[in-house]
């Protein structure tokens, strides 16, 4: 009896460690049970697991331009929808704004710079060569037939001064009309100064100056000879004469070119043509005169552009009283065109050239940037006139706006193919 009482109480311990252990197992199933249904859940409602935030709709990142109001599988890939929240999508990104993380922003190296106003004093720059000023030219001609004698100017490009001989004729005309002249003068009687005052006028058709003939009236000699004197200083450009040969009246014998002022004729870029103006202020510096700098002033814009270079000729006349200058130089010039003030100002690395418009991007803060169309004018010193487009104190990116412009075509491409897309939810 007391044995049976022994084998009850050993099997009650064991039944109740069994029933112990399994009820165990089944609380723990349950619980994992209970995660995995609360996990799947949230899997399908995000908005349960962050009450705070608003579900803006779901997207497939692989196809963001596709939206779909409901949560659920991917039509396109195989993946579950990721919703877009409130507060993590931009309102205002249809608009072509551009959202960025502060530790992305830093990273890429983003500055800005304010719009600010100012005076713009562009100075263009131009090359050109020298050349003779053809305003100060002098040509010499014979006055008379007759023959050369003897020749002063030898050559081409030889230096002359004003009223220095040139060439020496002798002139058979003027024998016979100093004659004439000296044989009436020699006559006495009443109506000699009829006859003397005809003798003069026959020796000024026959090309004597006043000087020369009061020469022959003061000397009483013929004067056969005529000395060519010339009438500017400068170089002789063109020699037309040697000794021993015959001229005839009106033939040209020299022609001298002027060193006092001298031209340079300057190629403008066509689209720097409005910046020159007739009248304005220059500085020219040639190579083969180093530290020198030769003050002018614009004498005129050719009207003449050139269809290779696209480029325009300024005459620029240049003080030359030492004649270092002579044709054929190489000068730079500057151009000092008169200031513009009060003009709208950005850095020119601001300015994003697309071939068809100018884009700078302005930086609305918390991140945000808007790319905008702007009309450029002129540039200079690393400053770019804005005509049209922008407004002072606004900020604009001068560094990294290249990548931002990229997101900002992106997110325009995209919003021109939600436009083309179905309704939200149609694909779904």
């Amino acid at each position: 009896m007391k044995n049976k009482k022994l084998f009850l109480a050993a099997a009650i311990a064991t039944i109740t460690a069994l029933l112990g252990t399994t009820g165990y197992g089944l609380y723990r199933a349950g619980m994992n049970h209970g995660k995995e249904l609360t996990t799947s859940s949230r899997a399908n409602d995000p908005a349960a697991g962050d009450s705070a935030k608003k579900v803006l709709y779901w997207h497939d990142p692989m196809v963001p331009g596709q939206k779909f109001d409901k949560p659920g599988k991917s039509p396109f890939m195989d993946m579950q929808l990721v919703p877009v929240y409130a507060n993590d999508a931009d309102p205002g990104g249809d608009d072509g704004k551009v959202k960025i993380s502060p530790r992305v922003e830093q990273n890429l190296g983003i500055r800005t710079a304010e719009v600010t106003r100012g005076n713009l004093a562009s100075v263009v720059v131009a090359v050109g060569s020298v050349a003779y000023n053809e305003r100060d030219v002098a040509v010499v001609q014979a006055r008379s037939n007759g023959f050369v004698e003897r020749l002063y100017a030898r050559a081409p490009l030889d230096p002359v001064r004003k009223g220095q001989a040139l060439a020496e004729l002798y002139v058979p005309e003027w024998v016979a009309a100093q004659e004439e002249y000296l044989s009436v003068k020699r006559m006495q009687g009443n109506d000699m100064e009829g006859l003397l005052g005809g003798a003069r006028q026959r020796m000024r058709l026959v090309g004597m100056t006043d000087d020369q003939i009061r020469l022959v009236e003061s000397s009483g000699k013929v004067q056969a000879r005529l000395s060519i004197l010339a009438p500017i200083g400068g170089v002789v450009s063109e020699l037309a004469v040697r000794e021993g040969m015959t001229v005839m009246a009106g033939a040209p014998m020299f022609k001298i070119n002027g060193l006092g002022t001298i031209w340079v004729n300057a190629d403008v870029p066509e689209s720097m043509a409005a910046q020159v103006r007739p009248g304005n202020a220059v500085e020219a510096r040639t190579p083969a005169l180093q530290g020198t700098v030769f003050k002018g002033k614009v004498s005129a814009i050719l009207p003449d552009v050139n269809p290779a270079t696209r480029t325009l000729k300024a005459r620029i006349e240049l003080a030359n009283p030492s004649g270092q200058l002579v044709p054929g130089m190489f000068a730079t010039i500057n151009f000092s065109p008169t200031a513009r003030k009060d003009v709208l100002l950005v850095p020119t690395e601001a300015v994003i050239q697309t071939g068809t418009r100018s884009v700078v991007m302005v930086a609305e803060g918390n991140g945000k940037f808007l790319p905008v169309a702007v009309e450029i004018g002129s540039e200079t010193n690393g400053q770019t006139e804005i005509r049209k487009g922008l407004d002072a104190g606004q900020q604009v990116v001068v560094s990294g706006q290249f990548l931002i412009d990229s997101e900002a075509s992106l997110k325009g491409a995209e919003t021109r193919m939600e436009v083309m897309s179905t309704p939200p939810g149609a694909a779904q």
